[in-house]
């Protein structure tokens, strides 16, 4: 994933998302107070899980939800600017921060209308969804004030857009390969009366768990982490109600910096996960994750790190160029970018887990030429930021790709790999 500043929570790979600074006193989504450990209704007749962004106007400008949400959406885009990025959805690739004529996403909105669902019909209220009003307490988390970043590294906001834009790309991608040996671990943990915990980092939208709670049986308890109280929001609203077997699926979510990770933050998780996160970490986060997993003793399933290789089908003589300056963009700031799998398996491996990794490529054609068209330009100008000589040439192999593309000429296969790192389970047992 390219990016301009180094995102710590949010997820999404290909090219890099867009800068936008973080109000100080940016809400975070969560009904207005929660009795001690109850359980709050999610989307119902005139109410939100947050309380917060209008529910049925921010549903419906991602692509996000319940099914039978019907409605036009909205597009959350950057505003076009000139170059190779010009009109890229803000996640897809660099551009530049909000000023006066781009003024920043509001952090919230109120709710003017119950959300309803097939036939004008108010979506019935469920009682799987809890948030936190608050983030977590330092305990978990680390002081804040420990971030070296500071305000100024405050991690870039991803449009739900373009997270809806890539989400059939990548449940296609996902290596179903891993599941079965995941499955086995889990079969193989103590029974837990509120069925299998499982903490997703970094998980925007949620598409992570909308892809993978369908697919494994038992009750669970998705805890949904992220730095972004408007992405969170998303995630809970869409979140999945039941799973392989139709035993319940219930989730909560947590605003949280993934720099910020302690092993206590994970107790009693029977499973990490994450998706397009490890290539935009540096050395040092990926270590503080492969510690948090091994002391909880619980697997992690990590999908979707960039592997450093496109293929373009038909190829063209900047190909190779552009490749090469993108994935040197991807290493900006210490991160790993497509040294990421190796660096995980690595960190994994030296507390004694069992780690498998798979390829998971996006595979992009006529289909899915909306999404190759935002890729695109996000590939492409992270390699001009990263290399702004290449520009004026760039520019024409731009457009000539794109003209491609709306032909329906072009295929592309952009390269992951998903990691899972069996860790042994707390107490020793293998």
């Amino acid at each position: 994933m390219n990016r301009s500043t180094a995102p710590t929570g949010t997820t999404a790979a290909g090219p890099g998302p867009q800068p936008v600074p973080e109000p100080a006193s940016t809400p975070v989504p969560g009904p207005a107070p929660v009795p001690a450990g109850g359980v709050v209704p999610g989307p119902g007749p005139g109410s939100g899980p947050a309380g917060r962004p209008g529910t049925e106007a921010a549903v419906r400008a991602a692509g996000l939800g319940p099914q039978d949400v019907p409605g036009p959406r909205s597009r959350l885009v950057a505003a076009p600017v000139s170059g190779s990025t010009g009109g890229v959805i803000p996640g897809a690739g660099p551009a530049g921060r909000p000023d006066a004529d781009q003024p920043a996403r509001p952090a919230a909105e109120p709710l003017t209308e119950p959300l309803t669902g097939r036939a004008g019909q108010p979506v019935a209220e469920r009682a799987t969804l809890r948030l936190r009003e608050t983030p977590p307490a330092e305990a978990e988390y680390g002081p804040a004030d420990n971030d070296p970043r500071g305000a100024a590294g405050d991690p870039p906001r991803y449009a739900p857009e373009w997270l809806r834009l890539r989400e059939p790309a990548d449940a296609a991608a996902r290596a179903h390969d891993l599941l079965d040996p995941l499955r086995i671990r889990l079969a193989n943990l103590p029974t837990r009366s509120g069925g299998l915990v499982v903490h997703d980092l970094g998980c925007g939208t949620g598409s992570m768990g909308r892809w993978l709670a369908p697919l494994l049986d038992g009750a669970q308890h998705w805890v949904l982490h992220d730095r972004d109280p408007y992405l969170l929001h998303f995630a809970a609203v869409a979140a999945p109600r039941s799973a392989a077997d139709g035993s319940r699926v219930t989730v909560e979510t947590r605003r949280a910096d993934l720099a910020r990770l302690t092993p206590d933050a994970l107790t009693g998780a029977g499973l990490v996960t994450a998706s397009a996160l490890l290539d935009v970490l540096t050395t040092e986060e990926v270590g503080t994750l492969a510690a948090a997993c091994a002391g909880a003793g619980c697997p992690a399933l990590l999908t979707l790190s960039v592997a450093g290789r496109v293929d373009l089908t038909p190829t063209h003589p900047l190909d190779a160029e552009i490749t090469e300056a993108f994935n040197a963009h991807q290493r900006r700031e210490g991160l790993l970018g497509p040294e990421a799998v190796t660096a995980a398996a690595d960190a994994f491996a030296a507390h004694g887990a069992t780690v498998r990794a798979h390829p998971s490529p996006w595979r992009l054609g006529p289909d899915e030429a909306e999404l190759t068209v935002q890729w695109l330009r996000g590939w492409v100008g992270a390699a001009v930021e990263q290399r702004p000589e290449l520009r004026e040439r760039a520019d024409r192999y731009l457009h000539e790709r794109l003209a491609l593309c709306a032909a329906g000429g072009l295929r592309v296969v952009v390269h992951h790999t998903d990691l899972l790192a069996l860790c042994r389970p707390a107490g020793g047992a293998s």
